[in-house]
């Protein structure tokens, strides 16, 4: 069971994890045996409790968004009413080019869902992968096309210029998240770096990208939190799912500013060293 203290700093972790480059769930998976909690990552608790906590990460990324999300939900509609996606409509092609991306993680994360469970009992996989991330952010910077100098102003009208072709790459890096240790918004990050975005347009993308997938898996797993027979667990969820909040709403509003400018070299570095260390520490522990 997931003691109160423990809950928040869950929360915390998962609200900041989630969002920047360095995999949520391969922290959530390392940090118990690191701090040495009593806590089994394969109890159906532990896994609905990380699903109230992504639930939440979800709901105020939609908040943070909701003006663009009316813009790309009514893009959406209007391109289905006139039965066309016109080049000229932006909010239109972005909503179904965030649709396309969504779906490749959907079905493999339906059709191995269990399978990927098994990865939660192995933190020293998990740390193994971190290393494995690292790398990809590295070779991300590495790699990555050079965006030229655009003359549209909006970033969404950038985004919406790439073909769908290009959202099937990203939506396919995406499932690289399903591995816990790869992290969702590094992964689609490099994908979209990729493809051609600039790293402001690759975020945003990343970012509005997060809200289905996140949102799907977590309000489809939500209603386990009644079946768990102990109403005690819900005050935990709840107190993590708050905390995950206010990491995620901070973090979002950081990361937006700090791509404008920035690249993903930190988050490699970091990758790689947590990585590293902890495959040490468990190793000769």
């Amino acid at each position: 069971m997931i003691s109160y203290p423990q809950a928040i700093i869950f929360g915390l972790i998962q609200g900041v994890t989630e969002l920047f480059p360095i995999s949520s769930l391969g922290h959530s998976v390392i940090l118990p045996k690191l701090l040495n909690w009593n806590i089994n990552q394969n109890d159906p608790f532990f896994l609905t409790f990380l699903v109230a906590t992504h639930a939440a990460t979800a709901l105020v990324l939609f908040i943070f968004f909701r003006k663009d999300w009316k813009r790309i939900v009514l893009g959406l509609i209007r391109s289905l009413k006139e039965r066309e996606i016109k080049e000229t409509d932006a909010d239109a092609k972005l909503g179904w080019l965030l649709i396309i991306a969504t779906i490749p993680a959907g079905i493999l994360g339906l059709l191995f869902e269990e399978q990927l469970k098994v990865i939660f009992a192995s933190p020293n996989l998990v740390a193994f992968i971190l290393i494995l991330n690292g790398l990809l952010l590295f070779g991300a910077e590495i790699l990555r096309r050079k965006t030229k100098e655009e003359t549209v102003a909006l970033s969404d009208e950038r985004i919406a210029k790439i073909s769908y072709l290009k959202a099937v790459k990203v939506g396919l890096m995406q499932c690289l998240a399903l591995i816990p240790g790869f992290s969702r918004t590094g992964a689609t990050i490099t994908g979209s770096l990729l493809v051609g975005l600039s790293h402001e347009d690759a975020a945003r993308y990343s970012f509005l990208l997060a809200t289905p997938i996140i949102g799907a898996a977590a309000f489809l797993k939500l209603p386990e939190l009644n079946t768990q027979g102990e109403s005690v667990f819900i005050g935990q969820a709840l107190v993590g799912a708050v905390f995950a909040a206010i990491a995620a709403y901070l973090s979002v509003r950081f990361l937006i500013k700090y791509f404008e400018t920035k690249t993903l070299m930190p988050f490699a570095i970091y990758c790689l060293i947590l990585g590293g260390l902890t495959s040490l520490f468990f190793f000769f522990r």
